[in-house]
């Protein structure tokens, strides 16, 4: 694995403040944990598993019926993070890091929140379209829903291999590894299989098409230099940084400049003596935000001379 890929590995350790695939597995897991307990709660009580389905659950996942989801809109947001079987959290949340952490280290850590919520809304929209416009869907649905990661996880699955297919895991394997398209086509292969085997499962099929179309749709334009999620990472900066100093409360560079390949104007950057420290740091914060596809010759050059120096 070359100089730049560990560099850029080294950002994605379990608890790093810009490792947004992290922050989504401790906040899937964290509601999947606090559901678990309040359903364990409603069986020592004696009210019953339904019951939790009724007063909780309903309210979280996509209803089935149309009529329904436009009563309640926001379960398009809170279907994508609530889960409730093992299986359902264990799968979602394992191919989340496998493409998060991929998509992650091609793309930058500002692509993972804007996918992963675009694709879930798209694929709870197309899910519901499904039971109004298929036929037999609503039958086999009867009058339940949906909820899970599966929507945006296919969109982070589809998205990363539309923007890098020819990317290979495990370099060092013979061959040069494993090419990504080939993990997506195992995924793609396993999920569907598994809603095509569980009865009932067909109905979210129409989900799973619309995070893929989704997934594909969103980093295809951010690879031609439109950024979707541009106004959503602002906002969410601004947000979270509120009550900061002034100083830390301005919205990075990296997040008002045009996203992947877009280098015009942009000086070269010539040698003089050592590479500051400074310059690196540069580097590896743009690498974080937007990806190592991102950087130009001269700031790879620039960074592989730094690393060798070190060494």
């Amino acid at each position: 694995m070359h100089t730049l890929e560990k560099e850029k590995l080294s950002g994605l350790s379990l608890g790093a403040g810009k490792n947004m695939v992290t922050q989504l597995l401790v906040i899937n897991l964290t509601i999947y944990i606090f559901l678990f307990f309040t359903l364990v709660i409603y069986k020592m009580e004696d009210v019953g598993e339904p019951r939790f389905y009724q007063d909780i659950i309903s309210y979280l996942r996509v209803p089935s019926s149309p009529a329904e989801a436009l009563a309640r809109p926001w379960t398009l947001l809170s279907a994508m993070f609530t889960h409730v079987q093992v299986v359902s959290i264990f799968s979602n949340m394992v191919w989340l890091w496998v493409f998060g952490s991929i998509l992650q280290h091609l793309a930058g850590y500002l692509r993972i929140v804007p996918l992963y919520l675009f694709g879930g809304i798209i694929s709870n929209i197309f899910f519901v379209l499904g039971m109004q416009f298929i036929p037999g869907l609503q039958a086999l649905s009867a009058g339940g829903g949906f909820m899970g990661a599966a929507g945006s996880v296919m969109a982070i699955a589809v998205g990363v291999t539309v923007f890098a297919p020819g990317y290979r895991i495990f370099p060092l394997l013979a061959g040069g590894g494993i090419p990504l398209w080939i993990i997506t086509a195992i995924y793609l292969g396993l999920t569907i299989g598994t809603h095509l085997t569980t009865p009932g499962g067909a109905v979210f099929l129409p989900m799973l098409a619309g995070g893929a179309i989704a997934g594909a749709i969103y980093m295809w334009q951010w690879k031609k230099g439109n950024d979707w999620g541009s106004g959503f990472n602002r906002i969410a900066f601004k947000l979270s940084h509120m009550f900061h100093p002034p100083a830390q409360a301005t919205v990075p560079a990296e997040m008002l400049k045009s996203s992947h390949g877009d280098h015009h104007g942009e000086p070269p950057y010539k040698k003089v003596g050592k590479v500051s420290e400074q310059r690196i740091n540069e580097i590896l914060e743009k690498i974080s935000a937007n990806g190592i596809t991102s950087l130009t010759a001269d700031e790879r050059e620039t960074l592989l001379r730094a690393s060798k120096s070190e060494n």
